[in-house]
């Protein structure tokens, strides 16, 4: 039988989450980005390999997972403020002695929850857009295959990931002002 534990982190509790982030995100510009995606791949691997892994963490391993290959994914050209902030983020969850040490049991990986929890809302319009991104990719590539020449297929995508990347400009700044009324 499980037991649900429920609490509401205030803006001033995540005022101290967000200085541990801007932490990271100041380690991240000397940091080389495929050292960090290694460094958080490796974390990944080791975190699965951890017997038995605590249900909240591996409920949000794919939202990291999908924050990676967002990252990674050359097609996408994530741009440079949010790959920065995605970078300090792996940079925190790859760090084992964090806010709470990532090897007390159960509980060492909840503070990196919170971090991927907050990053992920403030990027959930980069998310929906990938997402949208992803599905244009996919559905163009199945339509046409190989038979469609490279430069008309880039074409096609940049003109769709310009589209995208407004959106969720617009999208994000439009939250931005709402959260200041």
């Amino acid at each position: 039988m499980g037991i649900k534990l429920s609490f509401e982190l205030s803006d001033r509790d995540l005022q101290f989450f967000r200085k541990a982030l801007k932490q990271s995100r100041e380690a991240v510009r000397d940091a080389e980005e495929a050292e960090i995606i290694e460094a958080i791949c490796d974390v990944l691997d080791e975190i699965r390999r951890n017997d038995p892994l605590p249900d909240f963490v591996a409920k949000r391993l794919p939202q990291l997972e999908l924050l990676i290959q967002m990252l990674a994914d050359d097609e996408w050209q994530l741009p440079i403020a949010d790959r920065e902030r995605l970078l300090a983020t792996f940079v925190y969850f790859a760090d084992p002695e964090d806010i709470l040490p990532d090897n007390i049991p159960v509980i060492g990986y909840l503070d990196d929850i919170i971090i991927l929890e907050l990053v992920a809302r403030e990027l959930q319009h980069v998310r929906d857009a990938y997402d949208d991104f992803c599905h244009f990719r996919d559905d163009f590539d199945t339509r046409h295959g190989a038979k469609i020449d490279a430069a008309i297929r880039r074409d096609r995508l940049d003109r769709k990931r310009r589209q995208l990347h407004q959106r969720m400009s617009r999208r994000t700044s439009r939250d931005k002002k709402s959260q200041l009324w």
